[in-house]
């Protein structure tokens, strides 16, 4: 069951990637990185209410719980997207890209940490193999670091660095919240609204916000919380799957979102020139390691 709950979040933030390459071409993403939190927000409360109203066992508050859920929306949701954004813009996507698969290792290093978290040999290999797919689906970077003045590089780098230690902790303190309270929509509202508090604290040009909202194309609105519903339903299927199996596992599995990418990219966009032997390698290395672990 882990595992089938760490796939449906995989695929969930699968579509929020495909949703967002069509929401960003209607409105800039400063302003529909609102849209996303406010629907992160009020998509997972509607299913808690509702959830609360069929259930017999009453809520139980859970301070510390909830304080790791916040935390996890501090260090994943805020500060992971704002260095992802930054790695984008110093890197270029293809370099960015690169650093998002090796969010698992800072999950891995985190579990063992925060959560005395330990995996056997037979574990440890599995996850090899499908980093190792990982690395094989990403795209090639053209010139490399060639391209890149020094400085850039450098801060393209730590950007990098800060947004997959942001991804790997901030999926840790999940982990660790739902040991305590099994409250997968609550916590996922408490994370995106510790998000949209920074957010809106941090940001100081607001009349360029209401600027992107004014010239947004049509269907933006709806695209960006098309994105936020997919978000939603990927932390809450993650956090579910990491009460049930390790947390490094499901973290692991929840990022091979490239073997539904690429078919999709294939069959609806056209895209084939993103398929070739070295993707198809990796991910078989990806699915094979997957289908392992289930089996385990």
């Amino acid at each position: 069951m882990g595992v089938a709950l760490a796939l449906a979040a995989m695929v969930s933030f699968a579509s929020n990637i495909l949703i967002t390459r069509f929401a960003v071409t209607r409105m800039a993403v400063d302003g529909g990185f609102f849209v996303v939190l406010l629907s992160n927000i009020l998509f997972p409360l509607a299913l808690f209410c509702v959830e609360l109203a069929l259930r017999a066992a009453p809520l139980a508050w859970n301070w510390k719980a909830a304080g790791l859920f916040a935390l996890a929306g501090v260090i994943g949701t805020y500060l992971g997207r704002r260095f992802l954004f930054d790695a984008v813009e110093l890197l270029g996507p293809a370099r960015a890209s690169v650093f998002h698969s090796t969010a698992p290792a800072f999950a891995l290093v985190g579990a063992w940490l925060l959560a005395n978290e330990h995996l056997g040999a037979y574990e440890l290999a599995l996850m090899a193999v499908v980093w190792a797919g990982l690395w094989l689906t990403q795209p090639r970077a053209g010139s490399g670091a060639a391209g890149l003045p020094r400085e850039t590089l450098r801060k393209g780098m730590l950007a990098g660095l800060g947004a997959v230690a942001g991804f790997g902790f901030g999926n840790v303190l999940r982990g660790l919240g739902m040991r305590d309270w099994n409250e997968a929509l609550l916590g996922a509202v408490l994370s995106s609204l510790a998000a949209l508090v920074l957010q809106v604290a941090t940001t100081r040009d607001w009349g360029r916000i209401a600027a992107q909202f004014r010239a947004a194309r049509r269907g933006a609105f709806a695209l960006y919380a098309g994105c936020g519903v997919a978000t939603s339903l990927g932390s809450v299927f993650v956090a579910m799957a990491m009460r049930r199996m390790e947390i490094a596992l499901a973290v692991l599995i929840v990022h091979t979102t490239p073997i539904v990418i690429f078919p999709v990219s294939v069959l609806l966009l056209k895209n084939r020139e993103a398929v070739t032997p070295r993707t198809l390698l990796g991910a078989s290395l990806v699915l094979g390691g997957i289908g392992l672990l289930a089996f385990r």
